[in-house]
């Protein structure tokens, strides 16, 4: 499932849409290269559950924490080096299923994330399609949960300009 949005607003505007359809112990996974839109995304979902304040980076902090009405828990792991690093963090306890975890830069550590998740793939659009505020966000769900809210989550791309 593909759909473009045009500017970051558009782009935290789907997070907030696909947040309607997340329950505790959802595993989000954000994966694209520097810039692509993760951490708009992720404020986005932050909105969509009634997060209210500021979702903001976790680069240098890792995870970081917000209440909702469903506990929202954000973590990047791009500056760590080896699994063994996030196994440290205790990422077991972190996906007990009470909160949505998103994961920005998770493609390093699907492994330890279970095959039950939705998987979302930002990428800036050509240059020669669009301008450099287009992004293409590709969606993925995974696994027996995210087959049940599949049908639901094409609602949610077809009012955003699926392609």
């Amino acid at each position: 499932m593909e759909v473009c949005t045009r500017s970051a607003e558009q782009t935290a505007a789907l997070g907030e849409r696909v947040a309607d359809l997340l329950v505790g112990g959802d595993i989000v996974v954000l994966t694209g290269d520097l810039g692509t839109g993760k951490t708009v995304f992720a404020k986005g979902i932050g909105r969509g559950l009634g997060v209210t304040e500021p979702v903001v980076s976790p680069t240098f902090t890792i995870v970081r924490e917000y209440e909702g009405r469903v506990p929202l828990q954000h973590l990047d792991v791009y500056r760590l080096d080896h699994l063994q690093e996030v196994i440290d963090l205790g990422l077991d306890e972190l996906l007990d299923g009470h909160a949505v975890t998103v994961v920005e830069w998770g493609e390093a550590v699907s492994a330890l994330l279970g095959p039950d998740r939705l998987e979302v793939l930002l990428s800036v659009a050509p240059p020669e399609e669009a301008d450099d505020d287009t992004r293409v966000i590709e969606l993925r769900p995974a696994g027996p949960s995210w087959a049940a809210r599949r049908a639901a989550l094409e609602s949610v791309l077809r009012g955003a300009g699926e392609r």
